[in-house]
């Protein structure tokens, strides 16, 4: 890190705690040895040598990827909530909003974005063992990683339901790769993306490299499962418990999933777009909210 001086200051002198600091291990420095919680996870000598890292790798990343020159157009909106025909009293009847997914990618991505994509690659084709036995080699690459998507200036990587235990293992426990830690799971529900309305989005960060990527994995809305991944970050113990509570999907090999914000016997899930808006019973002096098609409109 680079120190930040004004213009009167004087010569940078050596930290105070420089004396400390030469001793201390540099934690996630070597990918042997490391301490806990991390010990246990893949050592260098199964993995290959850890890559150098530099940040310069990591500018204009976005600049250098590929993209394909059209997006995928889910659905178009009218209104501020879908409201069709009378009683929208939002005032923004007239609002007109394409519902699409950012262009898919096409390598070379730039930077380390192609170095994770690759090692990935490698890892399923050689029919690496994250469980301590060889998981069956994949026919093809797009059976696992089924899209790459770069927008904003950062990448997701759309992973086929049934390869995600084995990816995120992969994930975590190599030298090259290592993302860690698990910061969120969240959910999504697009009613119009048939045969994949339901996607959980799971955003990783690599502490040992500096790195982050977001996992992205869709199912049907009539088959609404996907595996658990508490077993490989147990962070996502209460996110997938939230995400099953709010949108329905059910995470196979959970530990535990019940609802975290609605009560037990509350049906349905809130935050799926199908959900009424209003016309829910609420228990307080017998009073009801309206669903949006019978309040009085305004204009």
């Amino acid at each position: 890190m680079s120190e930040q001086r004004g213009s009167g200051d004087l010569e940078p002198t050596a930290p105070v705690h420089a004396e400390s600091d030469e001793k201390a291990p540099i934690k996630g420095g070597l990918a042997e040895g490391e301490s806990q919680p991390d010990a246990g996870t893949k050592p260098e000598s199964l993995t290959d040598g850890a890559p150098e890292v530099g940040s310069a790798e990591s500018e204009g990343l976005g600049e250098r990827a590929v993209v394909e020159p059209t997006a995928e157009v889910i659905a178009v909106r009218k209104g501020m909530f879908g409201v069709k025909g009378s009683g929208d009293t939002s005032g923004y009847g007239g609002l007109r909003r394409i519902v699409e997914f950012p262009a898919p990618s096409l390598p070379p991505f730039g930077g380390w974005w192609d170095q994770v994509y690759e090692r990935l690659r490698h890892l399923m084709d050689e029919g690496g063992a994250p469980f301590g036995i060889p998981n069956a080699l994949v026919p093809n690459y797009s059976d696992v990683i089924t899209n790459v998507v770069i927008h904003r200036g950062e990448i997701t990587f759309h992973v086929a339901r049934e390869h995600l235990p084995t990816v995120v293992r992969h994930l975590r426990d190599d030298a090259h790769l290592r993302f860690e830690f698990c910061s969120s799971v969240s959910g999504v529900h697009y009613p119009d993306d048939v045969g994949r309305e339901l996607h959980a989005v799971y955003h990783l960060q690599s502490m040992t490299h500096n790195r982050r990527i977001r996992l992205e994995v869709s199912a049907p809305d009539s088959d609404p499962h996907i595996p658990s991944v508490v077993a490989v970050y147990p962070t996502a113990d209460w996110h997938e418990r939230e995400t099953w509570d709010m949108f329905g999907i059910i995470f196979d090999g959970h530990p535990a999933l019940t609802r975290i914000l609605m009560p037990d016997d509350w049906p349905g899930h809130p935050q799926r777009k199908d959900y009424p808006l209003g016309g829910i019973p609420v228990e307080y002096k017998g009073a009801t909210i309206p669903p949006p098609e019978e309040r009085r409109s305004y204009s």
